[in-house]
């Protein structure tokens, strides 16, 4: 039954970060040109409408326009690449070549999520930074120029793995193939015998999840690519789903068998499953508010280093090339299905946000949501000489904040002096101090104070004692909390990013 257990609660972590990342695939296909479309419209009617001082466009929208930018001049360059010649150029190649190409295309698909998502994130921050908070950078059309050759590269990058996987596919002997599959396995020897602790589980998880969604979208491109090639002959798919539910069962076993040995060799519960799910769903709650930093996509994509624009870009590239689209019983589909994927989006979006409520309120962390920054407690004066701290939240995640009182968080700065003011009021005269350790000065009489200019506190009573110390064992109570958003979201496959 315990293990039983453990891998329905494994799946179900595996099947909810699948949902997101088809969530945040779907939102380039439908709502993102929709956005687009709005923000183009914004923009021409805002001299009808005259400025008021308002600003041009809103962050969300330059954002919006970048993206769609990038992804009409990345599918314009992408016919310049004859995806043909490509894969005889591959099919060229002798079984043992090809196998190393593959683990090759798998390690720099992991090194350019990590290095796309900084190009995207620099390109984002600054077209929407303020004039005022301006810093030297290099200015937006070379990070744009960037982020598209960046986009560019990587579709190319992920449509030599579909090239590849589909000659494995097409080889008579399925040798390649065979082999492809027991490199999944070679993941077990490398991970299995190393020590891991919560955290590093946990980025492995999502890189297993974005690994698991991205071979769907692999063999769906497969799948098109051999329709074509058959005259989408119904019959040929019977000849390819064996092979498609071959790869699939060998993924999803290799990953059953890689946490279950990790997980018993270094006596991690079933149950931090449960808080890694719950970890996502936090993530995906808090990126809906009305004050949240980023996009839900993009913390999807900060989580599990999924980037869902080259995947999209190369679908969208297979998909016109291989589909003729002709006559308006043509288009009139093509709305059908356009309008098919925009309900579908809606419904996943709308189950995933509920599930999401569901494990947050489990979880017990529905109270971060609605956490503030620090102010200054009544009575007391902010500090604002302390200029650097020994552990800082990531930027654009206002969720991951972390109690002083830490470990890992200390301050490096000294305590600041305090300064006399020129007038008191009677509210903000501090309690005298109960203790020193510096000799005091003499006292001054009773009878010289001024009750009309300045009146001391009275002593704290003891219920008051009483109710500060019930409040700091709370705030002591609640510290532990912190273990689940502790994991910097800036992980991109396993790595930080700085």
């Amino acid at each position: 039954m315990t293990g039983l257990r453990w891998y329905l609660l494994f799946e179900k972590l595996m099947i909810f970060g699948f949902f997101l990342c088809l969530d945040a695939f779907l939102y380039v296909f439908t709502l993102l040109p929709l956005r687009v479309l709005l923000a183009l419209l914004h923009l021409f009617t805002l001299p009808c409408c005259g400025l008021r001082g308002s600003l041009l466009l809103q962050p969300a929208q330059v954002c919006d326009i970048l993206k769609g930018l990038i992804m009409v001049l990345c599918y314009s360059m992408m016919h310049y690449v004859d995806y043909s010649m490509m894969y005889h150029l591959i099919r060229g190649q002798s079984v043992i070549k090809l196998y190393i190409i593959y683990n090759m295309l798998e390690v720099a698909d992991r090194l350019f999520s990590s290095f796309g998502q900084d190009i995207l994130d620099a390109l984002y921050w600054t077209a929407t930074e303020p004039k005022e908070r301006k810093r030297d950078s290099i200015g937006v059309i070379p990070h744009f120029i960037m982020a598209v050759f960046y986009v560019f590269l990587h579709a190319i990058l992920i449509m030599v793995q579909a090239s590849t996987l589909n000659v494995a596919f097409n080889s008579h002997n399925k040798s390649l193939l065979t082999i492809m599959m027991s490199n999944n396995f070679v993941e077990i020897k490398g991970s299995v015998f190393k020590k891991f602790e919560k955290n590093n589980l946990f980025q492995m998880s999502n890189s297993d999840i974005k690994e698991r969604f991205t071979n769907y979208v692999l063999l769906l491109i497969v799948c098109l690519r051999n329709m074509e090639q058959f005259s989408w002959n119904p019959d040929h798919l019977w000849v390819l789903l064996p092979d498609v539910f071959m790869v699939i069962a060998s993924e999803i076993a290799v990953d059953i068998i890689k946490h279950a040995f990790i997980t018993k060799f270094n006596e991690i519960t079933a149950d931090v499953y449960s808080e890694y799910r719950a970890s996502l769903a936090f993530d995906l709650v808090s990126s809906r508010q009305k004050n949240a930093c980023t996009d839900y996509s993009d913390s999807v994509a900060r989580r599990m280093g999924f980037i869902p624009l080259p995947l999209a870009v190369l679908l969208i590239r297979v998909v016109m090339s291989s589909v003729n689209v002709q006559g308006a019983l043509s288009y009139s589909c093509l709305l059908l299905f356009y309008l098919g994927m925009v309900t579908l989006k809606v419904l996943n979006s709308i189950v995933l946000l509920g599930k999401s409520c569901v494990y947050v309120k489990r979880a017990n962390m529905e109270d971060k949501l609605f956490e503030r920054p620090s102010t200054a407690a009544p009575g007391k004066t902010p500090s604002r000489t302390r200029k650097t701290s020994g552990c800082t939240a990531p930027s654009g995640d206002p969720w991951s904040e972390r109690s002083p009182s830490s470990p890992s968080c200390t301050s490096i700065t000294a305590q600041p002096t305090p300064t006399a003011s020129p007038t008191l009021r009677p509210e903000t005269v501090p309690p005298p101090p109960t203790t020193s350790t510096t000799p005091a000065s003499p006292p001054i009489p009773e009878p010289d104070l001024d009750p009309d200019t300045l009146t001391p506190s009275p002593p704290a009573t003891p219920e008051q004692k009483e109710e500060e110390g019930m409040e700091g064992t709370e705030l002591k109570h609640r510290t532990p909390k912190k273990d689940l958003l502790d994991v910097d979201r800036f992980t991109i496959c396993g790595n930080r990013i700085d």
